[in-house]
């Protein structure tokens, strides 16, 4: 099992059509080629493309944006916590919590 992963959010699915036009290349990307890269579904690509969908996993995300020659951040963004929570309170997480 996976360890659990926030999603990353799709910036734009028009930039993502643009990018796939031409990679880091100059040559186009097909949905079949992108997903095999992401190790997804095509379908799932083809969603991202019409704006039916608009998350991936990290690990997918992160393929993508590899396969279209881009930076990650170019074409996702963050969604919740970029770094885990804190597992032990400190003194500060304690006092900020009301009584």
């Amino acid at each position: 099992m996976r360890p659990q992963q926030n999603p990353m959010v799709l910036v734009s699915a028009d930039l993502l059509v643009q990018l796939m036009k031409r990679d880091g290349d100059g040559q186009a990307v097909s949905v079949r080629d992108l997903a095999e890269a992401a190790g997804c579904h095509p379908s799932k690509i083809d969603a991202l493309r019409n704006g039916r969908r608009e998350t991936s996993l990290y690990d997918e995300a992160l393929a993508i944006a590899k396969r279209l020659g881009v930076d990650l951040l170019v074409l996702w963004k963050h969604s919740g916590r970029t770094v885990p929570a804190p597992v032990e309170p400190t003194e500060a997480h304690i006092a900020a919590v009301p009584a």
